[in-house]
């Protein structure tokens, strides 16, 4: 099945004095990129949190967020050492920096070093924190299910969505191979005049350079290889969304190789119907990576 990059699922959940609210929710990335917000002093659980994930999402930019409270989180508030140490000398450094340039600052209230965020937080305090972690770890896959539905839903929206613009392609396509056989007639006599000119003008010529000049007006002229490539590329697209799975990066690769069809049709067309076929060609395959930009 065809996923989105885009996926968002919440969830709240309370266990004895505490509390807590999840939200995961994920944007479009290149590759996988796992950022989870948890509270620290609850060990082994972040790292049992990104192995779930990893074994469920393939790509996308991916962000977890835990928001846990406690009934009497007053009593429970508790330094972070760490966070604090970093911020006096933070603290320290501007003012060093402020005085060496004759800059008087106003005095540092405990108030405000307090209120930066990560030095005063809730913490397990003395408290059994493994039925708490036992009890999240139990939730989590629950989150994870309803966040890749999500995606699942969205994919095959954007499968279906897809497949109409291919559908839309194979009629431009053989629209084009109509054309160019109803130009092959006069596609002939461009030739031959061509041929005629470079005849003319063939005196004391290499012979090998004459024959490459003949086949290059030829091979600018055939835009059958590119309808075939195109028809190729039609049916291995419809082949991997069929297939699902994690194909994004596939799918963004078949569309260069649309475009780049695309682009040299128009440059070999010499016909205005031709070119006007390659030109709305071109706009659907734009119109289609912008979509498979969203395929995980």
């Amino acid at each position: 099945m065809i996923r989105s990059m885009t996926g968002f699922a919440s969830a709240k959940g309370a266990l004895g004095t505490y509390g807590w609210s999840w939200e995961l929710r994920s944007v479009n990335g290149k590759g996988l990129d796992l950022r989870l917000r948890v509270p620290d002093w609850l060990e082994g659980l972040e790292a049992a949190l990104r192995a779930e994930l990893a074994r469920s999402v393939a790509r996308g930019n991916v962000t977890l967020t835990l928001r846990l409270t406690r009934a009497d989180e007053a009593a429970g508030l508790s330094l972070n050492p760490g966070a604090l140490a970093s911020v006096l000398d933070a603290l320290a450094a501007v003012e060093a920096q402020a005085m060496a340039r004759g800059i008087a600052l106003a005095p540092s209230r405990a108030s405000d070093i307090l209120s930066v965020r990560g030095v005063l937080e809730a913490g397990a305090g003395d408290d059994d924190t493994a039925p708490l972690i036992a009890q999240l770890k139990a939730e989590f896959p629950a989150l994870v299910q309803a966040f890749v539905t999500m995606r699942e839903e969205e994919g095959a929206a954007l499968a279906r969505i897809l497949g109409d613009q291919l559908t839309m392609v194979e009629a431009l396509v053989a629209q084009a191979a109509e054309l160019a056989e109803a130009r092959r007639g006069l596609m002939a006599e461009t030739l031959r005049a061509n041929l005629a000119r470079v005849m003319e003008n063939a005196d004391g010529a290499d012979p090998d350079r004459v024959a490459q000049e003949l086949a290059l007006i030829a091979v600018k002229s055939d835009v059958n290889e590119e309808i075939d490539r195109l028809r190729a590329h039609v049916a291995a697209a419809r082949a991997l969304l069929d297939k699902g799975g994690p194909v994004g990066r596939k799918l963004d690769f078949l569309m260069q190789e649309f475009n780049r069809e695309a682009n040299t049709l128009c440059s070999k067309a010499q016909n205005s119907e031709l070119t006007a076929v390659g030109l709305d060609l071109k706009a659907v395959i734009d119109q289609m990576r912008e979509q498979v930009q969203n395929i995980e």
